[in-house]
């Protein structure tokens, strides 16, 4: 039944209703028409109550008007039918339900006190400002029966002040629960009890059932009004699992598409205000409805500053462009890899020496870097399997994180290994330029041991294996020999861990650390500086004495200073290397000359 057949059929039911309340022993003088319906009725009471009406019949009077045609009536027959109840004297209920429709219906009719006193356009006010804008739900009502009633409610603010009464309701509601969850502990101070996840939020159910527009509308003043984030983010999942869980139809792809892109646009700023499964889900949703690039980059750009509590299942984003062969959306992760990596070094300037005395805020931690180091390496792991998945593709989701990310390859072996397993027709060069991928440093004895015979791998991938593995069993052997000198296998040691330790550190930690040492260098330095401008200020009383007597004391005097600065710079050249220590060789060979030229 289309709209127009609705409005014919609510039409008859208000005239076969009117006929069971108007005056049946007085002829009606006046006919209303009212979307295509007519209702049979009284000039008298219409003209004392409705201010159009009786401009109306003025303006007819010479012709003696008996039919009157209501244009866009807001309503239709069914609130003029109320209105017409009024103007008789009939008794009925204002309900949340009616409200609206009273408030537009009085206003079209210009049923005011200018007309008439205590007439149905107070009585409607006055409802809803002793009742409606005070409770919550009412409100939400009120605004469900206005999605009708557009642009009419809104020229009389109904929908604007029960928005603001949502927003204030909500927010009122958490302070109070924030003040009833605060107790004094066993050390008299104030603190707050935990509570669970959106308590005290039961609004959000509510809001599930108006209109987008009006929901965002919603959402909007309550972010002005400081609602919590996690309370916003609650709601829109909800409202979003409501409305994209329906049947989809030609219709309502139109209306879900809409319904996704003001979602997106609605996401509170703050980390984790919602799940990270429900962004992928809108991305999903975003894909498959042909979003806006806009919306979509957001999502990515979201997922990317939090990827790492991903799942693989939440990655798995299923192709939907016609025309692609590949089982998964490769370039929508590549592109969510992107933005997680640019966040260690995008937004910084590699200049500004300041950024590296503390971490920043934005920057992944690393337990982050090799969470998501894993999560690639099972994604390649899984897309590998994709006949029709292209090497360029799959050699860009493996060099879309940093190099210094993965400390162990073995993920990224056994993605490599089942690429290859999968693409036997692989070009040999095309298999070099993927192994290459690989730092057979960092693959594990058991991983070295599969690669030695794993016959899908290049020769020179297999050489490199075989050659590390020999390293390796070398340092285990010089490690474990307790004979003869101790000290080169304790240094060799270390700079095997030191090694290892420097791949997992990024490149903002190496920077860091080699700042504590260059100034602990120059401290030293400093040091060394001091002690030679005291054996300046010596060498001049020496040769003060020398000119004075030649005697035995001073040649026991001067070798005695000799040892001493013999014994400094045997001392100071136990320090440990650096960029520094040019300068070091350079204030000893200034030490050098003062010594020669005191002979």
């Amino acid at each position: 039944m289309d709209k127009h057949q609705q409005q014919l059929s609510l039409a008859k039911s208000s005239r076969q209703s009117c006929n069971e309340w108007i005056f049946r022993d007085v002829p009606s003088d006046i006919t209303i028409e009212v979307n295509g319906g007519t209702i049979a009725l009284h000039k008298f009471p219409l003209v004392s109550r409705s201010g159009r009406i009786r401009k109306l019949v003025e303006e007819h009077r010479d012709s003696d008007i008996s039919r009157v045609e209501l244009m866009n009536l807001p309503g239709g027959a069914e609130s003029f039918e109320l209105a017409a109840k009024f103007c008789y004297g009939i008794n009925f209920e204002i309900t949340p339900l009616n409200v609206a429709q009273l408030c537009c219906v009085s206003d079209y009719l210009e049923m005011t006190e200018e007309f008439s006193k205590d007439n149905l356009r107070l009585h409607a006010e006055q409802y809803l400002e002793s009742i409606v804008y005070k409770n919550l739900e009412m409100c939400v009502e009120v605004l469900q029966q206005c999605e009708n009633l557009l642009p009419h409610a809104n020229e009389l603010n109904i929908v604007s002040r029960c928005i603001d009464a949502v927003a204030s309701k909500a927010c009122a509601e958490q302070i109070a629960l924030s003040f009833s969850r605060l107790e004094y502990g066993s050390s008299g101070r104030l603190h707050t009890i935990r509570q669970a996840k959106c308590e005290g939020d039961w609004w959000i159910e509510d809001l599930s059932v108006i209109r987008i527009d009006l929901y965002q509308r919603v959402i909007t003043a309550m972010k002005c009004r400081g609602v919590r984030p996690e309370s916003i983010g609650a709601s829109l999942v909800n409202y979003a699992q409501k409305v994209l869980t329906k049947k989809v139809d030609l219709v309502s792809t139109g209306h879900q598409k809409l319904v996704v892109e003001t979602i997106i646009s609605l996401l509170p700023v703050e980390r984790l205000a919602v799940p990270i499964s429900f962004l992928f889900e809108l991305l999903r949703n975003a894909v498959m409805l042909d979003c806006t690039i806009a919306c979509r980059l957001d999502l990515e750009r979201r997922i990317g500053s939090q990827l790492d509590i991903a799942t693989l299942d939440d990655l798995l984003i299923p192709s939907f462009r016609h025309g692609c062969e590949t089982l998964f959306d490769v370039d929508t992760v590549y592109r969510i890899l992107v933005n997680f990596s640019q966040q260690d070094d995008g937004e910084y300037d590699m200049d500004d020496v300041s950024i590296f005395e503390s971490d920043s805020p934005h920057s992944p931690s690393q337990s982050a870097l090799l969470k998501v180091s894993k999560l690639v390496d099972d994604y390649l792991a899984e897309i590998a399997l994709d006949v029709n998945l292209k090497l360029s593709k799959f050699i860009a989701i493996a060099e879309a994180l940093p190099a210094h990310v993965r400390t162990i390859h073995d993920g990224l072996y056994r993605a490599i290994d089942i690429y290859l397993k999968t693409h036997k027709a692989i070009l040999d060069a095309d298999k070099k330029r993927l192994c290459k991928l690989i730092d057979f440093q960092k693959v594990s004895q058991e991983a070295g041991a599969h690669a030695a015979l794993n016959e899908r791998l290049p020769l020179h991938s297999v050489v490199q294996v075989l050659y590390f593995e020999q390293l390796r069993l070398r340092n285990a052997l010089c490690c474990s020999h307790t004979d003869g000198n101790h000290k080169p296998v304790h240094q060799q040691s270390w700079r095997i861990s030191s090694g290892a330790l420097s791949a997992a550190m990024s490149p903002r930690d190496n920077y860091a650390s080699l700042r504590r040492e260059n100034r602990e260098l120059k401290l030293e330095l400093t040091r060394l500086r001091m002690r030679l401008n005291d054996l300046e200020k010596e060498h001049v009383c020496m040769k003060r004495d020398m000119a004075k007597s030649h005697s035995h004391k001073f040649t026991s005097s001067f070798s005695k200073k000799i040892a001493k600065l013999r014994f400094f710079r045997h001392s100071s050249s136990r320090g440990s290397s650096s960029p520094s220590r040019q300068s070091y060789r350079a204030d000893s060979k200034v030490i050098e000359r003062t010594c020669a030229s005191i002979e």
